[in-house]
């Protein structure tokens, strides 16, 4: 719709869990390579935790298409809010088994461990993950125990991973899920976005979809992108995408505070990160939008590049030996 105006090959603000888009933190970095290890090295259960727009679908696909796992068939569910019956169908669906498995669970599980042992026997290795598992029921998560027994003496046939929010994690200190939770192997938990984080995750999507981030948005704008959006990269995303449609509709480039601000009132977000700290140009309380919904006037453009580029930390990681 605007890719035009400023400059794009793109939309780089689009809600899918693309991992061309893929920006990685240090914690996300390290639950990425913490899903990797525990789909290649057949761990029993890895566990990834987060709250909600956070990037765990867009790290499990990642992890889904990396090169270390190439050689593991996963099974992926992302919708696990199903009955017994229903998950034992959808299982038995996935892993190609008879229609008599899908019926009843003893032929399931007889007829899945011996899938899997002949996979191993011929190299191959497959896995069950679970996207947004706090969904899934008490019954399901015993049942999913269960699956986690499927070994030989030495090495796991089905290593699990589940993904869910923060109260996936407070599920498992009950007592009567204290099985399950012996069985996690890994554990990685990833956080909101800190303002540098933001900054570079704005700046790399737009990066990706050909564009130059100083000329799409002020560093001031970028600030409260961070603060209204409390370090969320889905919010964030919707607030750039909305904000970059408000900027082609003013012909204003790049997207400043005044439209930032407009966008946060049209949904809603109230900023609860506290304000961030640029001296004389200090976002502060008197920035926010007036009561009778009037905005501020637009950021002057002088020396924005370099002091968007600023609020972006470059960093060089190494994973399992390799450059990213």
């Amino acid at each position: 719709m605007y890719q035009r105006f400023y400059g794009l090959r793109e939309l780089p603000f689009e809600l899918t869990s693309n991992p061309k888009y893929l920006y990685l933190t240090p914690r996300h970095r390290e639950a990425l390579s913490n899903l990797e290890y525990g789909l290649f090295a057949a761990k029993s259960l890895t566990l990834l935790t987060g709250e909600a727009g956070t990037g765990k679908t867009t790290l499990l696909r990642a992890a889904l298409e990396s090169e270390r796992c190439a050689g593991v068939r996963c099974v992926y569910l992302n919708n696990p809010a199903l009955t017994r019956t229903e998950f034992v169908a959808t299982l038995a669906s996935k892993f190609s088994l008879s229609e008599e498995a899908s019926h009843s669970k003893a032929a399931l599980l007889e007829e899945l461990e011996r899938a899997l042992r002949e996979r191993r026997e011929q190299g191959e290795s497959a896995a069950l993950v679970v996207d947004e598992a706090q969904a899934l029921s008490s019954e399901l998560l015993e049942e999913i125990r269960l699956l986690a027994n499927i070994e030989t003496p030495s090495e796991k046939l089905l290593p699990l991973v589940l993904a869910g929010q923060p109260e996936l994690s407070a599920r498992l200190e009950d007592s009567s899920l204290r099985q399950l939770k012996q069985r996690v192997a890994l554990r990685c938990e990833i956080a909101p976005f800190q303002l540098s984080e933001t900054a570079a995750y704005i700046a790399t999507r737009i990066r990706v979809a050909g564009g130059v981030p100083s000329k799409l948005f002020t560093r001031e704008g970028v600030a409260l992108i961070h603060e209204h959006s409390n370090g969320i990269p889905r919010t964030v995303s919707v607030i750039c995408d909305n904000a970059l449609v408000g900027g082609m509709a003013l012909e204003r480039q790049p997207v400043d505070r005044a439209i930032v601000l407009e966008v946060c009132k049209d949904f809603h977000l109230r900023r609860e990160l506290p304000a961030s700290q640029f001296g004389e140009e200090s976002v502060g309380a008197e920035d926010s939008p007036s009561s009778d919904g009037t905005s501020l006037q637009p950021d002057t453009t002088e020396g924005q590049s370099e002091r968007f580029d600023s609020m972006v930390k470059p960093r060089r990681f190494t994973l399992f030996g390799s450059k990213r």
